[in-house]
């Protein structure tokens, strides 16, 4: 299917006969792409300068595209663009000063001399520092570039636009300052001393793209030694956005999360992250199932293993004893979770599942089952496609989820925040929106990020600090 993350601006001239510009919508249509805009730029008494924007399925198609255009008579190809390339020259990202300088007061008060009595006020007051710089607002997104989407280990450099994005996507959903950073480096106790050693500048860590099971270390060192919340969004946004649109699904087909049989595809970072927040959330019959078949303790990868992390997965889920493979743990289930590899089941799996079944098929891009076979027999269907309804999307949650903890000055995120937050989005789609085709709000939904937000600081039981820190205390300073 044509998608605007694949779509070009192809610049041509061609002949100024009546049928050139039809000819030319039709070539590109015949050739399975979507002409979405067509600007004439310039224009004599025999010639045409036309820029053509196409929507390709991916790059080999977009080329298809063009050869399509290049063989109508008389067109002549200028220039091809790939628009999301360019939408990426240059970086994403740029800094600018809050304060201007226009004179050699203003160069005073942020500079020198000036800065030196702010400079003191912190040294004997470090709290100041929330008040006094970009440390209020301001989160690290922190990678080494071992999982980066579905792409892999590509590295730090090539893991930039991913992280450049995400902080975009801080500044437009939450108004919060965030950084990539790349580390070169995929040693884990290296990451966590740089970590540890730029966390002065950062209110709260986001870890980003790191491979399992070295997350889950990295994570846990850092919570414990720093005094700034750490959240891997892999782990914690994915299982706080699954938990709140399951609590809408549940709602949708008349079930209850403490009464529902729950499979799950997938054991590892976002996985288990899920499995923690359900468990605390109330859902008690839990089936995991890895690589490796269905989790559980005498399974022999696992038996006498007493501190991994499928070992806590095997001692705190799968009450029934449930053996065997994926196809077989889904039968009689009520939900499936997916996060871990495309075409795992079909339609006809779907089909044993329990009446009114839920089915949350979330690898990107191709999910565990095809959506359109899984909703021929299961009542509720989501994915992490955004051309499927029920996107199921981090972008729903990180933002709001930072803009409290910021707020706040809270100093670690826990099971009963994630709760909250999961809550109040679920909340966002009233009981008179609520249907089979919509259990989770639109990343565009005005408002999402303050109601999670403010769950968020109720939840730290901290009050919001955004009004105590838009004046300075001038005892203090």
């Amino acid at each position: 299917m044509p998608s605007v993350s694949n779509s070009i601006i192809v610049r041509l001239e061609l002949p100024g006969r009546p049928t050139a510009v039809s000819e030319l919508t039709g070539a590109v249509e015949r050739a399975g792409g979507l002409v979405t805009a067509l600007d004439i730029s310039s224009s004599d008494t025999a010639r045409m300068q036309v820029d053509v924007t196409a929507a390709a399925r991916d790059a080999d198609h977009a080329d298809d595209l063009v050869e399509a255009m290049r063989s109508i008579d008389g067109v002549d190809i200028r220039k091809v663009s790939d628009r999301t390339f360019l939408a990426h020259l240059g970086g994403k990202l740029k800094i600018e000063s809050k304060v201007p300088i226009r004179n050699r007061d203003d160069l005073s008060m942020i500079y020198t001399p000036g800065v030196a009595r702010v400079c003191m006020a912190i040294f004997e007051h470090p709290e100041d520092a929330r008040r006094l710089t970009i440390k209020r607002n301001t989160v690290a997104v922190v990678t080494d570039g071992t999982a980066v989407l579905g792409l892999g280990n590509i590295g730090p450099l090539a893991a930039m636009p991913v992280m450049e994005g995400k902080a975009a996507l801080f500044k437009r959903f939450a108004d919060i300052d965030a950084f990539p950073i790349c580390l070169d480096t995929t040693d884990e106790d290296e990451i966590v001393r740089t970590v540890k050693a730029i966390a002065p500048v950062f209110a709260g860590i986001n870890l980003e793209d790191i491979s399992a099971p070295r997350c889950f270390d990295i994570e846990r060192r850092l919570r414990e030694e720093l005094d700034i919340p750490v959240f891997h969004d892999d782990q914690h946004g994915t299982a706080i956005v699954v938990l709140a649109a399951l609590r809408n699904a549940l709602r949708v087909v008349g079930k209850d999360l403490a009464d529902v049989r729950i499979v799950q595809s997938g054991a590892g970072a976002a996985g288990t992250a899920i499995t923690r927040l359900m468990l605390h959330a109330g859902a008690r019959d839990l089936v995991l199932a890895d690589i490796d078949g269905v989790v559980h303790r005498d399974r022999p990868d696992i038996a006498g293993d007493t501190s991994s992390t499928l070992a806590w997965v095997a001692d705190h889920t799968n009450p029934r004893g449930v053996t065997g493979s994926l196809k077989g743990a889904v039968r009689g289930a009520d939900v499936f979770i997916g996060v871990s590899a495309p075409d795992l089941l079909t339609g006809d799996d779907i089909a044993t599942m329990a009446p009114d079944s839920i089915v949350f098929a979330l690898a990107n891009p191709k999910p565990e089952v095809d959506p359109t076979e899984a909703a021929a027999h299961a009542a509720v269907v989501a994915t992490g496609r955004s051309d499927f309804a029920n996107q199921i999307n981090n972008v729903l949650v990180f933002p709001g989820v930072f803009r409290g903890l910021l707020d706040a000055a809270a100093t670690d995120i826990t099971l009963d925040i994630m709760l909250a937050a999961a809550v109040a989005l679920s909340g966002v789609v009233k009981r008179e929106e609520l249907n089979a085709a919509y259990i989770i709000p639109s990343v565009f939904h005005p408002g999402i990020s303050s109601v999670v937000a403010k769950a968020v600081v109720d939840a730290a039981g901290g009050r919001d600090h955004r009004m105590a820190v838009s004046q300075p205390d001038e005892a203090t300073v």
